[in-house]
């Protein structure tokens, strides 16, 4: 059997493959593009992904012999998932091991925006820290704020947990309620629409998955609808908000800040929130920890070794989709 991995990646994952199969792994970056990949994707029978790499119709009808594909992430908007059940091909993520990772990061962002970390550190670095004074880089406190959360699913709800931890409310909206039972764990308040939960939110933060319902989800509407000191925070999807839109927000100082870990054209960011106040962008590295990204690494080979196996289904750690489901 031949699996290809599209790049390098911490953890033991490469190896585990390694011990049973046939395996490439490719330079960074070397299959980021559609038609590099489906070059070689003919002799493959599974493929380890990277959310840069384009696995679209064309790639996987090239791939005769694949499989199942082992996205190296939670999301899969780079996988063609439609195409990849019509032609049999499994597709498996990785969304239980990132989970507090993600929500430590996306509260790192939430408390550098809200005290202006990320603009006082530049003004010391730059020389022009002249002493304390009352009015120096004056932030907002988190207790007894209202956290929004759209998307309660693992991540959302790990981040409830800390916004709890600093006494702040919660509510949510999520495509399906919680139980009584896990509302009253995470202290959250379900409301019935995104529109009430953008006008009651202090801080909205989004841990949706992104579908054509969430695509811009966060638009010039509804950012209009947030508080003026409001701070949104995306750790989920680039798309899930219209970058534009946000830019022009935060130029106008219409809302009170934003913290951003995904973009809409990765690695590409919008211009304009490059130069935006009270803006935190990062990289993309929220799940960026030695011990999430080794974890990460085991359960997408775990994945493929199960399947290309004989396992059924349901042994495979996880699974975007089954077999005729």
């Amino acid at each position: 059997m031949r699996v290809l991995v599209t790049e390098p990646q911490p953890g033991k994952g490469i190896d585990l493959l390694k011990a049973r199969y046939d395996v490439t792994v490719g330079e960074r970056g070397e299959y980021d593009s559609e038609e590099r990949l489906g070059e070689v994707i003919g002799s493959y029978h599974a493929l380890l992904s990277c959310l840069s790499t384009p696995v679209t119709s064309d790639v996987l009808r090239a791939g005769k012999k694949l499989r199942i594909i082992s996205n190296y992430a939670v999301g899969y908007n780079n996988i063609d998932v439609e195409t990849a059940r019509e032609l049999g091909i499994l597709v498996s993520n990785t969304p239980e091991v990132l989970t507090e990772a993600t929500a430590d990061c996306a509260f790192a962002l939430l408390l550098s925006v809200a005290r202006r970390i990320r603009e006082a550190e530049d003004r010391l670095r730059a020389g022009e820290f002249d002493g304390w004074h009352p009015f120096g880089f004056l932030g907002t406190e988190l207790s007894g704020k209202t956290a929004g959360i759209y998307g309660m699913g693992r991540i959302g709800r790990a981040f409830a947990r800390r916004a709890h931890g600093f006494g702040m409310k919660i509510l949510y909206n999520n495509l399906e309620r919680l139980k009584p039972e896990d509302e009253k764990k995470y202290h959250a308040r379900w409301v019935d629409s995104l529109d009430e939960l953008v006008r009651e939110s202090d801080v909205l933060s989004l841990h949706c998955p992104l579908t054509p319902e969430t695509r811009h989800a966060i638009n010039k509407e509804r950012l209009a609808m947030m508080k003026q000191d409001a701070i949104l925070i995306n750790t989920a999807r680039g798309p899930v908000v219209d970058e534009a839109a946000l830019a022009e927000a935060l130029h106008e100082n219409s809302i009170g800040g934003a913290g951003l870990d995904v973009f809409e054209m990765e690695p590409k960011v919008h211009p304009d929130l490059l130069t935006a106040p009270d803006c935190v962008l990062l990289p993309h590295i929220a799940s960026a920890t030695r011990e999430t990204r080794a974890r990460m690494s085991a359960l997408a080979a775990s994945s493929i070794i199960s399947h290309l196996e004989g396992k059924p289904d349901h042994a495979i750690p996880t699974l975007v989709y089954q077999r005729n489901s």
